[in-house]
């Protein structure tokens, strides 16, 4: 890894000098000198509150920095994704992604304005003559067909795009939002995960779209796939400062974990570690050459400064699951499965055996179809047709999406754990928590006033003392940081058992998985293939495009 290189030959960049910002008596990083180039998509990592936004909202200029600067060249737009969903209700879908392009905006007004007007003078005409000029130099007259492509690129299809955005529903706007952003290809574009609530085939768009960019994109997100699909760089923040890294998401993890264990290996020479480090890059510059990833466009690996590369401060939780018995032949069988909810059918007649060993993934049309499944073969919900039965040596844990009715109770990390274990003694209980980084005081915490995280962290401790032989996952990365994502998908990778799973983590999905099932409408799609051979492969479109419109 190293610092990236300032070219004083590109005039137009972002450029960070001396950036600090304090809250209260602490600051939150200082020194940072960055330049931000065309071409590049770097890519904001961090532990949770190290300030991952926060820079953004500097670099925008929503923030004031204590001190330092951010500048950009002359004549340069700016775009952000917004994240208030309902700064533009009282416009329309299409007019709300028009005025992502705050001139062009402008311009459409003040024409619609001047051409309105009774008494149109001489004046008049040669302003209009000015505005029709610098709306043609703009583009002006395929903006609107630009921002229905990107539009109907991004799911909102073209029967919404003259709706109120009142009337949309929460997840539509996010993309209405994320078009916005995209539109009339701003020079520099912040994206503040811009992943939410898209589903796979919107994010694998995205990541062609910002693939094919050649402007400056600068991006926060958990989507590991996603940062080493786009990502030519890393902007680590850490240690209080903040660098940036050549390379995408999964190098600067491979390399910070490899620099770790060499630090611990107090024993190991200097010239060692440098051999050890030099064929890492090696073997990994030799694969990266050979994917599809967007970094392999870049020169992401050709001036590393082996020193550069040092351990990261960051802590992984501990997820180990080890089964205490091995699961027999016979694992679930289920047999024309069915649900429907207020005459909406999520899926029907699924049928379909699985095998010892199998590690599945489960698709639908939203959410509520894998969870309606998994609460029903959980024994949590009556189906409306059809059956299942589990074979007699499974032991099953299940991670459900919506985790609140566990936490109802005014109770300490320890009698919350303590309710699941037959060894309840402190030792014990402390060990499991301490897994899941919760220490010192956290361990008196009321349960009903933790993070998101927090709760998650929980019931994967609940999880492990199951030792389970068969894993069932509703979205299991949802509401982890980024360190957790990867210590969960890590263990998920090796864990002998079977796992049934739904996500929208896109690398825990292909790593983990060699099985999808799609539930539909109209029965199910079973295919043992690579997940994103699935999404792309033609003919499955085509299919599932049929099923799920009956």
């Amino acid at each position: 890894m190293r610092p990236s290189i300032d070219n004083e030959s590109i005039p137009d960049m972002i450029t960070v000098s001396n950036l600090a910002i304090q809250f209260s008596k602490k600051p939150l990083f200082a020194d940072v000198n960055l330049k931000f180039t065309p071409g590049n998509c770097y890519g904001v990592i961090g532990a949770n509150g190290a300030g991952k936004s926060t820079f953004l909202r500097l670099i925008s200029g929503e923030l004031e920095p204590t001190r330092g600067s951010v500048t950009m060249g002359s004549g340069e737009r700016l775009s952000v994704l917004k994240q208030d969903h309902h700064a533009y209700d009282q416009f329309t879908v299409l007019d709300t992604v028009l005025m992502g392009h705050k001139e062009l905006w402008r311009i459409m007004k003040e024409k619609e304005t001047l051409y309105a007007k009774a008494d149109f003078t001489e004046e008049d005409g040669m302003l209009a003559a000015k505005l029709e000029d610098e709306f043609a130099q703009m583009d002006g007259w395929n903006a609107e067909s630009d921002a229905a492509m990107l539009l109907s690129g991004l799911g909102i299809k073209e029967e919404f795009h003259y709706s109120q955005m009142s009337d949309m529903e929460a997840k539509a706007k996010v993309r209405v939002l994320l078009a916005q952003a995209l539109f009339g290809n701003p020079d520099n574009l912040l994206l503040d995960e811009p992943t939410n609530d898209l589903d796979l085939e919107t994010v694998l768009w995205l990541e062609n779209y910002l693939s094919n960019s050649e402007n400056t994109v600068i991006v926060v997100s958990h989507d590991r796939h996603f940062l080493d699909n786009v990502c030519t760089d890393v902007v680590d923040i850490d240690f209080g400062k903040i660098r940036a890294f050549s390379g995408n998401y999964t190098f600067w993890y491979e390399s910070s974990q490899l620099a770790l264990r060499q630090q611990a290996a107090a024993n190991k020479k200097a010239e060692e570690k440098k051999k050890e480090l030099m064929e890492f890059i090696s073997r990994f510059s030799a694969n990266v050459a050979k994917s599809k990833q967007t970094t392999s466009r870049k020169k992401m690996l050709d001036k590393l400064n082996i020193e550069e590369i040092e351990p990261s401060t960051r802590r992984y939780p501990g997820i180990i699951f080890q089964p205490e018995r091995q699961a027999g032949d016979r694992i679930l069988r289920v047999e024309g499965l069915s649900y429907e909810v207020d005459g909406e059918v999520l899926f029907k007649d699924a049928t379909f055996t699985i095998e010892n060993g199998e590690k599945v993934v489960f698709l639908g049309k939203d959410n509520r179809v894998m969870t309606a499944f998994f609460k029903i073969i959980n024994g949590e919900l009556e189906p409306t047709a059809g059956e299942f039965e589990w074979g007699v040596t499974i032991k099953k844990a299940f991670l459900p999406m919506d985790n609140t009715e566990y936490f109802q109770k005014k109770e300490t990390l320890y009698e919350w754990l303590g309710k699941y274990s037959h060894d309840t003694s402190e030792a014990f209980l402390r060990g499991y928590l301490g897994k899941m980084l919760f220490s010192g005081d956290d361990l008196q915490k009321n349960v009903q006033v933790l993070s998101g995280g927090e709760k998650m962290r929980c019931m994967i401790s609940r999880m492990m003392l199951e030792h389970p032989n068969m894993i069932v996952l509703d979205h299991p990365t949802n509401h982890l940081d980024m360190e957790s994502i990867q210590s969960f998908n890590n263990n998920m990778k090796t864990y002998p058992g079977q796992i049934l799973m739904a996500s929208h983590d896109h690398e825990f999905i292909s790593s983990v998985c060699d099985r999808v099932i799609d539930l539909t409408p109209d029965g199910v799609i079973d295919k043992y293939m690579d997940f994103e051979d699935y999404l792309t492969d033609d003919k499955i479109k085509a299919n599932r495009a049929e099923r799920y419109a009956k």
